[in-house]
């Protein structure tokens, strides 16, 4: 495997922005295997912080599934928006650019998030095609499917900004004093088209950080739109779990729940079927 970190940035990029890189070895003259599909993830954090544990031991769990991984530690507060998707953006062109050395199946590129990085993931998937992201990255038209992902997996994702049901310090941190301007813009559900990908989502019911309803909006999104969608709701588990699993364990013994543990596993069987 080979590991690199590479620096990424944009207008408006705190300075450690980078794409922390994991290839798998793919020796053609050993294997079938010729180029992979790469998972692109974005850990959460309210836009205040990133999570090492939606970072990481995700990309490892990825990796044993045959697949390249890349962890993007984007810009959070007091960056604001669009430096994150700017980011994601220039992440996706890396990507493309060194696919042929990196032996990555551009057609199979997926972004996975978790909570705000979950918001930024699906921010890519519904704005990718859309001028103002091409201009702001020197992307021409005619190269614009390079931004689109394959599909997105989004974990207990902020989605929404209405009132009662956002996770809004996601939305103050991303906003700042453009909040009232632009929530609205950025309310994920109102912005879903038949040109966003498939969508794998997945959150808990007694969510008290964000609330299960941005789940629900974006389902209800997708289907209206005819995106293929898969959703799964557990019923208890604290947010910010992460896989779940041991691996993830907190210092305090919690970020543990057999039952939630299951999300990865239903997913690694929703990618082999869009993949």
């Amino acid at each position: 495997m080979r590991y690199m970190e590479i620096p990424i940035q944009a207008e408006g990029s705190r300075d450690y922005v980078r794409m922390e890189t994991y290839l798998l070895d793919t020796p053609t003259d050993k294997i079938r295997i010729k180029n992979r599909p790469m998972i692109l993830i974005c850990p959460g954090g309210g836009y205040e912080k990133l999570s090492y544990r939606e970072g990481e031991p995700v990309a490892l769990h990825f990796l044993n599934q045959g697949y390249h991984a890349c962890v993007l530690r984007y810009s959070v507060a007091p960056a604001r928006h669009p430096a994150p998707l700017l980011e994601l953006g220039s992440a996706m062109k890396v990507i493309w650019e060194n696919a042929e050395e990196w032996q990555v199946d551009t057609g199979k590129i997926i972004v996975a998030g978790f909570s705000a990085g979950a918001h930024l993931a699906a921010s890519l998937g519904v704005f990718w095609n859309r001028e103002r992201l091409h201009k702001a990255l020197g992307v021409g038209k005619e190269a614009a499917e390079m931004l689109r992902p394959a599909g997105m997996i989004l974990s207990y994702p902020v989605i929404t900004s209405e009132n009662g049901i956002s996770h809004r310090g996601s939305f103050e941190n991303l906003l700042g004093e453009r909040f009232s301007e632009l929530c609205g813009e950025l309310s994920i559900e109102k912005q879903v088209t038949k040109d966003t990908p498939p969508c794998f989502i997945w959150h808990t019911l007694n969510d008290d950080t964000v609330p299960v309803e941005n789940a629900f909006l974006m389902m209800s999104a997708l289907k209206r739109a005819g995106v293929a969608a898969e959703l799964h709701v557990f019923p208890k588990g604290e947010h910010g779990l992460s896989l779940a699993g041991r691996t993830v364990e907190r210092l305090d013994g919690s970020g543990i729940n057999e039952q939630c543990a299951q999300w990865i596993r239903l997913s690694d069987v929703w990618l082999r079927t869009i993949l």
